[in-house]
C-alpha cells in the first residue's frame, strides 16, 4: 500500500514539486464544487431532513 503511494508520487514528481513549491492552490474551487454537490444531493432527495434542517439553521 505504501509502495503504491510512493510509486504514484514518483510517477508524477513534477506535479508534486509544483504543489509544494508554488503559492497557488485550488481550495476555493474545491469549496464551490463541494457546495454544488451538496445542493445537488438535496435536490435529488439523497439528503435527509436533519441535514436540510441543520443547513437552514446555520444559514441564519
Amino acid at each position: 500500500m505504501l509502495r503504491g503511494f510512493a510509486e504514484g508520487i514518483h510517477a508524477d514528481v513534477r506535479a508534486v514539486r509544483a504543489a509544494t513549491l508554488l503559492p497557488w492552490n485550488n481550495g476555493p474551487i474545491e469549496g464551490q464544487i463541494n457546495r454544488f454537490e451538496m445542493i445537488t444531493r438535496q435536490m435529488y432527495g439523497r439528503a435527509n431532513f436533519d441535514l436540510l434542517r441543520a443547513r437552514v439553521l446555520h444559514a441564519a
